[in-house]
């Protein structure tokens, strides 16, 4: 056995998922199917393997994502991931929140490294299949190269052809619209495990575990939160880091510093309850440092909520809306996420979030 056959063994055994997926993964060492560049981080140099072989296995075999392709393949000023290999353990909550099983087909939307199709093709076994659509023709051919000895159909675009119905449907990349033709290619009550973004850029993207209910209709519990990149259909213009270049007009303070709201996965519940207010999280100087920044609103009316709970903001709207969510959740006692219910109406656009705290229609 080599160092990087132990290292997947132990990365097996570190997952936290039913015996059945224990052994998929067993069955496809992570390193068979990671490409020899990645990227470790957003700033710098990818990382090649031929260069550093021991690094190469750290990050491969962490229980982290690998980023296996930037900026789409281009240069750019940072290394803004466009392609990876899913955290482990997140792949095996997903794959086991679609109930994957012998004899299933299985539609995949991102096929990546193509490790999940692996894993997926082993699950469904020879009497199932597996269709993974992959948006970038060069991601695609590498996955193909991966996936030779298994039965997985790689198909360059961004939904198969033909009317194949599918037993499960389970998304690699966030959407903020559920797209319709997810819906309609699988069958009557089979699930789609999507992560789902409330917002056209950045913020959370908590995985939403949903059955088919009808005609371009699904509905289902947010089961765990995530940060997965955007379906590249649905990326937009960059939305402005709220307060960015801009003065504040007082200050004041909040109950948790953005240290707190970040460690006790409060964030995304505070986006599900804040539907239209733009919340996200960004690094800036903070004393001989930078540390992470809460920021909502936008141009006219925003705040900051910094690591001690000071706020600087410019207008009251913004902060007085995060506020009032705030105070109904503490009072709530901080239901799950899996409390709250995400309803996708595919043809109007309208994504619902329901819980015992009330209903809010989130605007796509």
């Amino acid at each position: 056995m080599t160092d990087l056959d132990r290292a997947h063994s132990a990365l097996t055994d570190r997952l936290d998922t039913t015996d059945a997926i224990r052994t998929a993964f067993s069955a496809h060492p992570r390193h068979a199917y990671i490409s020899d560049v990645i990227w470790p981080s957003v700033v710098g140099a990818p990382l090649n393997r031929a260069d550093d072989p021991d690094g190469w296995a750290r990050a491969v075999y962490s229980d982290d994502y690998v980023t296996t392709q930037a900026n789409d393949g281009d240069d750019g000023p940072m290394n803004t991931p466009t392609s990876s290999s899913s955290a482990p353990q997140l792949m095996a909550d997903m794959i086991e929140a679609a109930g994957v099983g012998p004899g299933m087909r299985v539609l995949e939307i991102g096929t990546g490294s193509a490790w999940n199709a692996a894993i997926l093709a082993s699950l469904v076994g020879p009497e199932g299949s597996v269709t993974s659509v992959e948006i970038d023709p060069g991601v695609a051919a590498h996955a193909r190269s991966r996936l030779k000895a298994t039965n997985v159909e790689v198909v360059t675009g961004t939904i198969p052809d033909g009317s194949e119905v599918f037993d499960a449907l389970i998304a690699t990349c966030a959407v903020q619209r559920v797209p319709r033709e997810w819906v309609e290619r699988v069958g009557p009550d089979a699930r789609l495990v999507i992560p789902w973004a409330p917002y056209r850029e950045g913020g959370p993207t908590p995985v939403a575990a949903l059955r088919r209910t009808g005609p371009g209709t699904a509905s289902g519990p947010l089961t765990r939160d995530a940060s997965f990149m955007r379906d590249r259909r649905q990326r937009g213009a960059r939305q402005r880091f709220p307060g960015t270049g801009e003065e504040a007009t007082s200050r004041s303070t909040f109950p948790e510093g953005s240290r707190d709201l970040l460690d006790n996965d409060r964030l995304t519940r505070l986006v599900l309850t804040c539907p239209g207010l733009y919340i996200a999280v960004g690094g800036r100087p903070w004393r001989n440092g930078a540390a992470p920044v809460v920021a909502l609103g936008e141009s006219d009316d925003w705040a900051h909520i910094w690591p001690d709970g000071s706020v600087t903001r410019h207008g009251t709207g913004a902060l007085t809306t995060f506020t009032e969510a705030y105070t109904m959740l503490e009072d709530a006692g901080w239901p799950g996420l899996e409390s709250f219910t995400l309803e996708v109406d595919a043809e109007s656009g309208v994504h619902t979030v329901r819980s015992s705290l009330g209903t809010c229609k989130h605007p796509v």
